[in-house]
């Protein structure tokens, strides 16, 4: 494949994206009235996932392009420790699971990324924060997977192929940031 055939295909789907604009200005909306409320964002997902969650922790945290207070913000995927230590006594399955048992509060608001919609271990986290009565949102492909029906919201990115859905997984929450940005300093 040439380096062409990539980008048309990354602009073929970023050329769909307007149509999630509904979904993601309702989150941003829930983003700003967790913070309101106390409330943190937990931000989970497995390999390139992961490393979006990091990322856009890091730009609620620190800034993302105005001087502004830090926002709440974590991921679940930073702590090799607890990482490990739960992989290793108990199972990978329930790694996001137990953190979010520990550290999760109803105020909060929690971002499962999975592109294809069916990590098992983002899927029982999500529902474990349903249970404690968070607001849950699934950031993941084209079809949802079993986080369609489980999540309270849902961002579904116009794409089958992985790497397309994390550019437009890592657009929206630079949207979200920057939206953030000029909230708060309206």
């Amino acid at each position: 494949m040439s380096f062409k055939n990539a980008l048309q295909r990354h602009f073929d789907t970023f050329n769909q994206l307007p149509a999630l604009e509904g979904e993601v200005s309702k989150l941003v909306d829930q983003i700003e009235q967790c913070f309101a409320k106390g409330g943190k964002l937990i931000f989970m997902g497995n390999g390139g996932s992961a490393a979006d969650s990091q990322h856009l922790a890091a730009e609620f945290v620190v800034r993302y392009k105005a001087e502004r207070s830090p926002l709440a913000a974590i991921s679940l995927t930073v702590d090799t420790s607890i990482l490990t230590a739960h992989s290793n006594d108990y199972s990978f399955d329930s790694v996001f699971t137990r953190q979010i048992q520990a550290l999760a509060k109803p105020e909060d608001l929690i971002i499962g990324i999975s592109t294809s919609g069916n990590s098992g271990n983002v899927i029982d986290a999500i529902q474990a924060a349903k249970e404690i009565g968070c607001t849950t949102w699934a950031w993941t492909g084209s079809h949802g997977g079993k986080l369609n029906t489980i999540a309270d919201h849902l961002i579904r990115v116009p794409s089958d192929e992985t790497a397309r859905i994390q550019e437009a997984h890592i657009f929206v929450g630079h949207w979200l940031c920057e939206e953030m940005d000029n909230r708060a300093s309206a």
